[in-house]
């Protein structure tokens, strides 16, 4: 039996995550932002233990929803009184509260089970830049990982001009690579 003590240690020890959510999708956004906060990126994960880390979210007001969401996507609650049902529409909760939209987008990707509230207890959302955990943050999700936060896709025109440059590079590599084999063969010939 090996003697060797692992860095368990290191891998229950909770780090500081910064998004920046300035033109990110919001729900694709928040798909990570809740794997992060279950630490489900962990290789310690378990679903009964609370091993997520900590995520500070910057930039909130400038999140952005693809269609027609921002007029047509309502947010309710019950204020438990008879006619108390409460209606904002997203475009008007940015305005007001932009936090709120990043926690409960994240709050419905959450399980709905014990460890909940202590997961979201670790989201920190701010509408400006300005946050006083920078001190804390190890880990800033940057351009090397856009793709997994969802940017706006290219156009088509813009993706047809880069298959039209990769699709010239590689028909030239070709005829090189043929006029260098057909030169081969005849070096060899001789």
């Amino acid at each position: 039996m090996s003697q060797a003590i692992g860095n368990t240690a290191l891998a229950y020890a909770r780090v500081w995550h910064l998004v920046d959510a300035r033109q990110r999708i919001l729900g694709r956004m928040a798909t990570r932002i809740a794997t992060t906060l279950m630490g489900k990126h962990k290789p310690i994960y378990d679903p009964a233990s609370d091993c997520g880390d900590y995520v500070v979210v910057i930039n909130a007001k400038e999140v952005i929803v693809t269609g027609k969401k921002a007029e047509q996507k309502l947010y309710r609650h019950h204020t438990g009184y008879p006619g108390g049902l409460k209606e904002i529409v997203y475009k008007d909760l940015q305005e007001k509260k932009p936090d709120e939209i990043i926690r409960k987008a994240v709050s419905g990707m959450l399980p709905k089970n014990k460890l909940r509230e202590n997961r979201l207890s670790r989201l920190y959302v701010f509408p400006d830049e300005e946050n006083p955990y920078e001190q804390n943050i190890t880990k800033i999700y940057d351009k090397t990982l856009v793709d997994q936060f969802g940017l706006p896709k290219l156009t088509k025109s813009e993706k047809r001009k880069k298959f039209k440059d990769i699709k010239a590079i590689t028909s030239e590599v070709v005829y090189k690579n043929k006029k260098e084999n057909k030169e081969n063969i005849e070096n060899m010939n001789k």
